[in-house]
């Protein structure tokens, strides 16, 4: 069979170092998809961060270029996407990639995923220095481990051998034509994987002068063979071509009560971990709903998730609300010190609205109305967030009480609530301790 010059790589000059391991494998991946007649659009390549993720331009296939140690994760779903074993899917990988990634080679194996890795393995992380990777062999030398490595690295062909849904896995030295070798591993259904020896020429060659890569595999108890060739069933996507709704009739909020809520409005709940503020959010956005407004909520607390502050971001709104969250709200509640902290940029940007906030916080600067109300003193900390709502909407009512407190009782935290100590709280007066008149507050 006659070969194009090029077909799947640009006339350009390949952009690896003179010498290295990896222009031999984009010149033989050229000529094995060659071979095997493929059209460069039913081929994907897929690479990541290192040395080998720069040819991403040579080729002139379908290219998808990922972070460090995912090419295969990103392969697995291009692969059960396609659904298509004629459609090849190419992984290019270093051994850093594939130590990173270990997990996503071994489990595209086990599940048969339609594609082929071609593991670069110069045996370091070339493109940050040469430090030693898990494929490293024992004795062989790095700029960053100069005496060489007491242990031998992983022998990936052997594990992934073992695994049992690989059709294919060889080991070749990355010298000479081994297309032939390349386009049996492509011809294959199911899972493949070559590991191609190499040597980097910037690191490797430096730091073990005069050592060829023979030698390097020898000594490292590296078999160049063939490990696996053998039918297995691969992956299939299972496709469906009906949906079962994620909402049933019996989920969907039904409208009880009646609003006159002309534009939309936003609130921003603030307060701290553990104390109700996402729960008191979804009281106020279901209450909104059952009274025939659209509604959205976005939460918003550290990853830690029990300690610091807790915010939540609800619209409400007699139109159809088509994003979340607010930078500019309507109404702020703040109920503890880390929700003040939390609020304090956003409060500082406000050109109008209102803060309700709890009686023991000083209100920064801004220019909402600042409204000052007990609510961990009389509700106690876990019940200041659910005091807060009630109070915002006794406040603003902006649709029924009744429709809260429908909402509200149907959970079991309203068992554990007594509701008319809290409405008798919301409408005592108390003194505000932090102004020079003593002010009654309202």
């Amino acid at each position: 069979m006659e070969l194009e010059k090029k077909k799947f790589l640009t006339d350009a000059d390949l952009p690896f170092c003179k010498g290295c391991g990896h222009n031999h494998i984009a010149a033989n991946t050229e000529k094995a998809l060659q071979l095997l007649g493929y059209d460069p659009m039913n081929v994907v390549l897929v690479t990541d961060i290192g040395c080998h993720g720069i040819i991403d331009k040579s080729f002139l296939t379908h290219t998808v270029h990922g972070l460090h140690g995912r090419s295969v994760a990103l392969a697995t779903g291009v692969s059960a996407a396609l659904n298509n074993p004629e459609k090849k899917v190419i992984v290019f990988i270093g051994d850093g990639g594939a130590t990173i990634g270990m997990q996503h080679l071994i489990d595209a194996a086990h599940n048969g995923f339609n594609m082929t890795v071609v593991i670069h393995n110069n045996m370091l992380y070339g493109m940050t220095g040469g430090q030693p990777s898990e494929f490293t062999p024992a004795g062989f030398k790095t700029p960053t481990l100069p005496d060489g490595g007491k242990k031998t690295g992983y022998d990936i062909c052997k594990l992934i051998a073992a695994v049992e849904g690989a059709s294919y896995v060889c080991r070749l030295e990355g010298i000479s034509d081994f297309s032939e070798q390349l386009a049996e591993a492509f011809s294959k259904k199911g899972f493949s994987l070559v590991e191609v020896m190499e040597i980097c020429p910037s690191y490797g060659v430096k730091s073990n002068p005069g050592m060829k890569l023979s030698k390097v595999i020898e000594n490292a108890g590296l078999i160049i063979n063939k490990f696996v060739d053998r039918e297995v069933d691969n992956y299939k996507t299972e496709v469906k071509t009906e949906f079962r709704s994620l909402f049933s009739e019996s989920d969907a909020i039904q409208t009880k009560f009646p609003s006159k809520l002309e534009k939309p409005v936003r609130l921003m709940l603030c307060g701290s971990a553990g104390e109700g503020v996402q729960a008191a959010a979804e009281f106020i956005l279901k209450a909104g709903i059952t009274s025939g407004l659209n509604g959205t909520k976005k939460g918003s607390y550290p990853v830690t998730v029990g300690v610091g502050f807790s915010a939540a971001e609800i619209i409400l709104s007699s139109e159809e609300i088509l994003y979340t969250g607010s930078p500019n709200p309507d109404v702020i509640c703040v109920t503890s010190s880390d929700g003040l902290e939390y609020a304090r940029k956003t409060l500082a940007n406000m050109k109008g609205g209102k803060l309700f906030i709890d009686s023991s916080l000083k209100a920064p600067d801004t220019k909402a109305e600042v409204i000052y109300f007990p609510f961990r003193e009389r509700g106690g900390a876990k019940n200041s967030s659910i005091y807060s709502i009630f109070y915002f909407l006794t406040k603003t009512q902006l649709f029924p009480m009744d429709s809260l407190l429908s909402v509200f009782n149907e959970n079991k935290i309203a068992k554990k609530f007594d509701q008319d100590k809290m409405f008798q709280a919301l409408n005592e007066p108390f003194v505000d301790g932090l102004t020079d008149n003593k002010k009654v507050i309202v």
